[in-house]
């Protein structure tokens, strides 16, 4: 349930989410490609390093401390060329104990009350946060997570209400690029992480992208 104090970043988030869609829809039109978003990004192994959350979710893995190996797409939205400024995007593949995979996808944002909801261009990754910009369904109500660079290959990972303050529970430890480059399809809507669930009128805003890009997606290698 959102709060009235959360009224203002709700609808900056409905707004960001309904931008993407859009522009999942406009880019497979305009340029037919394996992928509309992210078409161009790197594979590679990394770690999660969880000590926590201070103040529970609900959530066990943000609450509970642990270790992940895990596999990140590091990769620019556009797909621009890096001279010019585009958004970023960290997508994480946590394997689960029986046997499946939870995604989380995060853009370059700002870190503020409302920027954290808001889409932001730039040449590098370095000193840019990025959240999952639209909000989880948790049993202690809203969140959404940020991943903000520490050093080149490190990032501190940590979980906040739509409007709070930001709480570390890990650290995300990007490792040597995977071997096998094949593509893999990171789908945040099919692909939930136990306890962090995505609000109905999340899902409403984000299906229709992924629809679009589930069908537009072309195999390549």
């Amino acid at each position: 349930m959102v709060t009235p104090l959360d009224r203002p970043a709700a609808a900056a988030a409905r707004a960001g989410g309904a931008a993407l869609a859009g522009a999942t829809r406009a880019l497979a039109a305009i340029r037919p490609a394996a992928k509309p978003l992210h078409p161009l990004g790197r594979l590679r192994t990394a770690r999660v390093e969880r000590h926590g959350c201070t103040r529970p979710t609900g959530v066990a893995w943000l609450d509970e401390p642990g270790a992940d190996e895990v596999l990140v797409r590091v990769s620019r939205a556009v797909g621009l060329p890096e001279a010019l400024p585009d958004i970023h995007g960290l997508a994480v593949r946590i394997p689960l104990p029986n046997g499946t995979a939870a995604d989380l996808l995060l853009a370059s944002t700002g870190s503020g009350r409302v920027s954290r909801f808001v889409l932001t261009a730039s040449r590098g990754l370095e000193g840019r946060p990025l959240t999952t910009l639209l909000p989880y369904r948790t049993p202690s109500g809203p969140v959404i997570l940020r991943a903000r660079p520490t050093a080149p290959d490190d990032f501190e990972l940590s979980v906040a209400s739509p409007g709070g303050e930001w709480r570390p529970f890990a650290m995300l430890r990007l490792g040597p690029e995977a071997a096998d480059q094949r593509r893999v399809s990171f789908d945040p809507v099919l692909n939930t992480l136990p306890g962090l669930e995505p609000y109905d009128w999340v899902r409403r805003l984000r299906e229709p992208a992924y629809r679009v890009a589930r069908r537009t997606r072309r195999p390549g290698p």
